[in-house]
């Protein structure tokens, strides 16, 4: 039996398409990885570093982002805003963002407080909040922003005690007319407020990324190689 390799374009094509998808995804997967991998990093250094003190000069993010930091400061409680669409442990929830005037200053920083479950029965019910009132000292971790979630219909206006899946300390300024620093203070110090502040680490999923970055590389050969085991068994005679 004379075995040879039969080439055909329309499979050739085809291969060659999943194979670069493959590539393409897996590459994109990766870079995902090594950036959580870089936050990780980040956090491990800064993590292990005193606390600063933040006050109501804005130093650049580059560095400050993910140290922590102590404030004393008032919570403005006219300003709640609700994260929507943040489950905690399979259960519906928001997470509470409030500013926190700093001592001595007109300037704020946004507040992460924490997580409080959803009223199921009525979706636009509001939690009831404890909030303290005077100036307070916390301690928290920097961050760039909130975080993003895919928006489903139209923003609501923003206004005090409103319902948003997503939003900025710029967005809040320019609604508020209050000064706000242009980062966000995820709270870890605890307060009697009913809060969870079980917050997911920022480098969370590297392995996730990985992993996924190994099955499209994985489906990129496979697409290869089934191209050549089929070239192979049309040329047989």
């Amino acid at each position: 039996m004379r075995i040879k390799f039969k080439f055909r374009w329309i499979p050739f094509f085809a291969a060659t398409l999943v194979a670069l998808l493959g590539i393409v995804l897996g590459q994109w997967q990766t870079r995902r990885g090594d950036e959580k991998q870089a936050i990780e990093n980040r956090i491990a250094l800064r993590e292990s570093a005193p606390a600063l003190v933040l006050g109501p000069v804005a130093v650049p993010l580059d560095a400050i982002e993910y140290a922590k930091v102590t404030v004393r400061g008032s919570f403005n409680a006219d300003w709640p805003l609700f994260l929507d669409n943040r489950p905690q442990n399979g259960q519906a929830g928001f997470y509470v963002l409030m500013p926190l005037q700093i001592d001595g200053s007109t300037q704020h920083v946004l507040v992460e407080r924490g997580w409080v479950a959803r009223n199921l029965a009525d979706r636009a019910a509001l939690p009831a909040l404890i909030t303290p009132t005077g100036v307070i000292e916390i301690e928290g971790l920097v961050k760039r922003d909130v975080g993003h979630v895919m928006q489903l219909g139209t923003a609501p206006a923003l206004s005090p005690g409103a319902i948003l899946q997503n939003v900025t300390p710029t967005d809040i300024a320019a609604a508020s007319h209050l000064a706000f620093l242009p980062y966000v203070l995820e709270q870890h110090s605890a307060l009697a407020d009913g809060l969870v502040r079980d917050w997911p680490r920022p480098s969370l999923g590297i392995d996730k990324h990985r992993g996924y970055a190994f099955q499209w590389y994985g489906l990129a050969l496979t697409a290869l190689l089934f191209f050549l085991v089929t070239g192979w068994r049309r040329g047989s005679t």
